[in-house]
């Protein structure tokens, strides 16, 4: 029998619950501020789509949407069809969704099914998970047709960490597959995925991005939900490349245990990632929420969230303990709260009446992530 990996943090998680414990907060030096227009003028969102979301490699799905081989599921968030598969190997890709006869969409909706032959509706041309044309009906039809020429045409993917990421030019993924230990910690490619939900915000998605980067709010927007978890302006962050980890807790306890023992130390800290540009992990003490930002639109954008448990549920009373948790956050803090609080400020900054955004010191992941963001587009 197999003994189970004992998770251990890295070092850079290490040295934010040490100095989460001292109770010194990450904190800026001045207040700084943010020009309205980068929320809501068409032209910077053109540029940033086509400097940011059209180049650079994104989170689409955490590894448990595909839990099995021979997988497949459609995705439109990005305004591209594409389809996610997982192959008999237990490779994930992300193809084109576009049979390569005459360009029909392959599959549709949004379920994960499973799909040892994906048949095109149209003339069922028929390939396999791995994007391979396995069949097509009359090949006499096609006479000198290699069908190794007509494979499904796939995007630049990577499955590292439990996360799968894509991209829609060229990239090695040196950057992804370098974050693989963070999330390799939390034991993320393991987790059972247990609901997910595409929300449609009236939002900019930096605003959105926004409301991740820093704690200020949480004893206010979230009074009424999770803000007695957790102590008011003591959080900690760092930056790991272009993205951000940061961390909260009940530093309270941080003083009482081994910093070490990993175990321990996820009982007392919520983690969080904000992947640069667009994604969101959160990861609790017992669950971890995903949640891949999707702009539409200059002032509308789609979020994708995911919540991914240690193990699948066994019992009715486990599945009520995870039902319960999933409408807190999903339908509470996220939608009822933070992306309301998005779509409310996306509605007050398009009045035109501001042309600066004021940020203070328990701000500064904001400051940080536009900064990013300008020097992205430059």
């Amino acid at each position: 029998m197999d003994m189970p990996i004992r998770r251990r943090p890295t070092e850079g998680q290490l040295a934010l619950a040490r100095k989460l414990a001292s109770g010194v907060p990450t904190t800026g030096k001045a207040v700084t501020s943010v020009a309205a227009s980068v929320y809501t003028d068409p032209t910077r969102f053109a540029a940033e789509k086509a400097k940011l979301f059209d180049k650079l490699p994104m989170v689409i799905a955490p590894s448990a949407l595909l839990p099995e081989n021979n997988m497949a599921v459609a995705h439109d968030g990005f305004g591209i069809p594409l389809l996610l598969t997982r192959d008999k190997q237990g490779v994930a890709h992300i193809f084109w969704n576009v049979c390569r006869h005459r360009g029909t969409r392959l599959i549709e909706g949004g379920e994960v099914a499973k799909c040892p032959r994906i048949v095109c509706p149209y003339h069922a041309w028929t390939y396999t998970p791995d994007g391979a044309l396995a069949a097509l009906p009359r090949p006499d039809t096609f006479p000198g047709m290699d069908k190794a020429d007509h494979h499904l045409l796939e995007l630049p993917n990577v499955e590292s960490g439990g996360l799968i990421w894509f991209a829609r030019a060229p990239t090695d993924f040196a950057d992804a597959i370098g974050l693989a230990p963070e999330f390799e910690a939390f034991d993320l490619a393991g987790h059972h995925l247990f609901r997910r939900r595409v929300h449609d915000v009236a939002s900019n998605w930096k605003l959105i991005m926004d409301a991740f980067l820093e704690g200020y709010h949480v004893q206010r927007l979230h009074a009424q939900t999770i803000a007695r978890f957790f102590t008011d302006g003591i959080s900690v962050a760092d930056t790991i490349g272009i993205h951000q980890r940061s961390a909260v807790g009940r530093n309270e306890y941080l003083a009482e245990i081994d910093h070490a023992h990993w175990a321990e130390l996820r009982a007392v800290i919520t983690f969080a990632y904000q992947l640069f540009p667009a994604t969101i992990i959160i990861m609790s003490p017992d669950y971890v929420n995903l949640m891949v930002l999707m702009p539409q639109d200059v002032g509308r954008t789609l979020v994708e969230d995911f919540m991914l448990i240690p193990q699948a549920p066994r019992t009715p009373e486990e599945i009520d303990h995870w039902e319960k948790s999933w409408t807190l956050l999903d339908e509470g803090v996220f939608g009822g709260e933070d992306y309301r609080a998005a779509a409310l400020g996306q509605s007050g900054l398009a009045s035109g009446s501001l042309q600066t955004l004021t940020l203070g010191t328990l701000e500064t992941g904001i400051r940080n992530f536009h900064d990013q963001v300008e020097s992205a587009l430059s």
